[in-house]
């Protein structure tokens, strides 16, 4: 299992969707669900294969999916460090 730290300095981002979904038994109704998870900007493979997941098993027919990416951190924005703080 690949960390989180990991996945960022692979380029991975955090990217959340806002899916709108209609009930089952009430079609007129909408319903949110929140995801959330690391994935790679632009073709977004966690995302498409959970929305895949979602059509395929279950019964709420999606309305839409709204999301955003943002990545956490850059090669840029991490570099290792060596030192030492001496406290008295």
């Amino acid at each position: 299992m690949t960390n989180e730290m990991e996945l960022q300095l692979k380029g991975y981002g955090l990217t959340t969707a806002q899916i709108l979904y209609r009930m089952p038994d009430h079609p007129a109704f909408l319903q949110t669900y929140i995801w959330q998870q690391y994935d790679i900007a632009p073709h977004f493979p966690e995302m498409n294969s959970f929305l895949k997941f979602w059509q395929e098993t279950l019964d709420g027919p999606l309305h839409s999916v709204r999301y955003i990416h943002r990545k956490l951190i850059s090669a840029t924005d991490w570099r290792a460090l060596k030192g030492e703080f001496i406290i008295n």
